[in-house]
């Protein structure tokens, strides 16, 4: 599968997005504050390495700038899971679906892709 795999501040950043998008840099940094304990600047910074990496775009509405995810939601988590299950956990099987369920990231149909997905990844990726 071709989805970067996301840093977990970068991740955080993208559930925000995820969840509504555009927005501005303080509008995503403000609702990942419960989360990232960080400066403003450090939302910049991260927001400008996740553009230089295609991960969100960038336009500007009204004069301010706006954030849109790039990653597809499904995608991503299943490349984080899957890197997850290889490299943290050392497993050769997927990662059981169930261990998602009651996720307030991820709604009933969108388990049903994830687990497509992760039933279906290439066995010959690391």
């Amino acid at each position: 599968m071709s989805n970067p795999i996301p840093s977990v501040s970068e991740l955080t950043l993208l559930k925000v997005l995820w969840k509504q998008q555009p927005l501005s840099a303080r509008e995503i940094h403000d609702a990942a504050a419960g989360e990232l304990d960080w400066s403003f600047s450090s939302t910049r910074k991260t927001l400008d390495r996740m553009l230089d990496k295609q991960m969100v775009s960038l336009q500007v509405v009204h004069g301010i700038n706006v954030y849109s995810a790039q990653l597809e939601k499904v995608g991503t988590l299943a490349a984080f899971a899957h890197d997850f299950g290889r490299r943290v956990m050392e497993m050769e099987a997927p990662l059981p679906v169930t261990m998602f369920t009651g996720s307030k990231l991820v709604d009933q149909q969108e388990l049903v892709q994830l687990e497509q997905i992760l039933q279906d990844w290439p066995d010959d990726e690391a």
